[in-house]
């Protein structure tokens, strides 16, 4: 199969949510067919042969990515989502954004200690809501593998909240 250009698929939206702000819309990979499949495909590739028990996946973008990487991995989903959202006992974490203060959590038991696991999330910004993501998955006795992205904004350095662990990223800005 051909390789994809996902940057030049990828839609740039100054000025949102916040003046200032860039944002890097993927619906534009999401809705072409092919280039949604080669974009999981190569999310996956380095983790065919690693034993992933679990993929946590970030609201809201993050789920539709991560959700099909769990199952052509044969693993489970976890999410994690914005505080009020989930119906069962949470753990939580509070955070800072580029642009304000956030608050997540999941479900206090969707991850077994010792279970190994995979965060996935569309970008990377500042590094805060991946930092507070590992976070949870380490209080809940989680061993992270690695973090995947589909998109790293370089300028915001949110890499450097993540030293401890193995970052990929298919798409840099």
């Amino acid at each position: 199969m051909r390789k994809v250009d996902f940057k030049s698929k990828i839609r740039s939206i100054p000025d949102f949510p916040k003046k200032g702000v860039i944002f890097r819309d993927i619906t534009p990979v999401l809705e072409n067919p092919r280039a949604f499949k080669l974009l999981i495909d190569e999310l996956v590739r380095p983790y065919r042969k690693k034993k992933i028990d679990l993929v946590v996946g970030i609201d809201a973008r993050g789920f539709l990515l991560a959700a099909p990487i769990a199952y052509k991995l044969g693993a489970g989903l976890a999410i994690v989502r914005k505080k009020g959202k989930l119906p069962y006992k949470t753990i939580v974490q509070n955070y800072d954004l580029e642009y304000g203060k956030e608050t997540i959590e999941m479900h206090m038991d969707s991850i077994r200690p010792g279970q190994k696991v995979l965060i996935v999330d569309d970008v990377i910004a500042t590094g805060g809501t991946l930092r507070a993501v590992a976070d949870l998955v380490e209080k809940l006795g989680g061993k992270i593998v690695n973090i995947s992205l589909f998109i790293e904004l370089k300028s915001l350095k949110g890499r450097e909240k993540l030293k401890k662990y193995k970052v990929n990223s298919l798409v840099k800005f």
